[in-house]
C-alpha cells in the first residue's frame, strides 16, 4: 500500500514546477507503545484536564489557550484568534537559492521527508531538478507553509527522488559556547596524538544502518513475550564499575601496542634464559 502524503504541493524553481508530496522518512509509530493502567482494577487511565485552583475536571469546551505573562496572570487567545495568525499557503515550495550540500551545520537538521512527484506528467520536470542538482553538486534552499508555520527546508538528490530535511530556526539552536565554555584549551601532541591516529585508522569503516539495533526495543519486546508466556522477570543487577586507568596506557591498549611489547618482552625473558641455561650447562669430552 501507498504511503500517506503528509503534505502536497508543488516544487517550484524559477519557472520550472511540478507537483510534489512530502512522505515521512523517519517516524516513531513501529516502537513498542504502552498504555497507563490501574493495578487495582487493570483498567486503562485516561487524562483528565483539571483546574488547578478547584481541582474540577474542565470539558474541552471550556479549554483555551493562554500565554502567561506574569505568576498566575495570562493572555487569553481564542481558537479563532489563533487560527488568524497562521500563515496563508499557496503549496508551493519555493527554492531560493542552491548551495553546497555541507553549507549548513548539521544541528539545523529538524526532520527529513521524502519528496516525490504526484502524478507522472511531473516526471520530467521532478528528473531534471533532482538530476541538476545531482550534476552541481548542490542542494536546495526552500520554503514553503507546513503544519501551520513557514518552514525553510534543504533539498537533496536521493536514489530517484528528493529528500526535504526541515530546519530550526537559528532562535531553537542554542549556542555551543554555553556547553563547551568549561572545555580546557589542550594541546595534544607526540605519541599521544599518533596513538589515537592509529585507533582511528585501524577502526575506519562504512555507516550500515541494518549493523545499529535498536537494544532497548528488543529488551522490550523479550519482555512483553516472557510476562505473556508467565515467566519470572529477573531483575537486572548493577554492572561492574571499570576502574579508572591511565590514558596513555588505555591509548596503548586500544591501539595494541601494549599487547605487542608485553610479547616481546617476554620473548626477550625467554631467549635470555634458554642463552644462560646453554652456557650454564657442562660440555661433554670427546671419545
Amino acid at each position: 500500500m501507498a504511503p500517506r502524503a503528509n503534505w502536497k504541493g508543488y516544487l517550484k524553481v524559477a519557472e520550472v514546477s511540478c507537483p510534489v508530496a512530502l512522505y515521512t522518512a523517519a517516524s516513531t509509530s513501529e516502537r513498542i507503545a504502552f498504555h497507563t493502567i490501574n493495578r487495582a482494577t487493570g483498567n486503562r487511565v485516561h487524562r483528565q484536564f483539571v483546574d488547578s485552583e478547584t481541582g474540577k475536571p474542565v470539558e474541552k469546551d471550556d479549554q483555551v489557550r493562554g500565554y502567561e505573562v506574569g505568576s498566575g496572570d495570562y493572555v487569553v487567545l481564542e481558537p479563532e484568534e489563533i487560527a488568524a495568525a497562521v500563515p496563508e499557503s499557496d503549496k508551493t515550495l519555493s527554492v531560493s537559492a542552491f548551495i553546497a550540500c555541507g553549507d549548513i551545520d548539521d544541528v539545523y537538521f529538524d526532520k527529513p521527508y521524502y519528496l516525490a512527484p504526484t502524478k507522472s506528467h511531473a516526471e520530467d520536470a521532478f528528473a531534471l531538478i533532482r538530476e541538476g542538482m545531482r550534476k552541481k553538486k548542490v542542494a536546495a534552499i526552500a520554503r514553503a507553509v507546513l503544519f501551520r508555520r513557514v518552514r525553510t527546508l534543504l533539498i537533496r538528490a536521493y536514489e530517484d527522488g528528493l529528500i526535504a530535511t526541515t530546519l530550526n530556526f537559528d532562535y531553537e539552536v542554542r549556542s555551543a559556547k554555553e556547553a563547551f565554555d568549561e572545555v580546557p584549551d589542550l594541546k595534544i601532541e607526540g605519541e599521544m596524538l599518533e596513538l589515537a591516529e592509529h585507533i582511528i585508522k585501524t577502526k575506519r569503516g562504512k555507516f550500515d544502518p541494518a549493523n545499529f539495533d535498536d537494544r532497548y526495543e528488543a529488551a522490550l519486546a523479550e519482555l512483553v513475550k516472557a510476562k505473556l508466556e508467565g515467566k519470572k522477570i529477573e531483575p537486572r543487577k548493577e554492572p561492574k564499575r571499570e576502574k579508572v586507568v591511565d590514558l596513555m596506557e588505555a591509548l596503548r591498549q586500544s591501539a595494541g601496542v601494549a599487547k605487542k611489547a608485553k610479547a616481546t618482552t617476554q620473548t626477550k625473558k625467554k631467549t635470555t634464559r634458554a642463552t644462560k641455561t646453554k652456557e650454564a650447562s657442562p660440555r661433554r669430552k670427546a671419545s
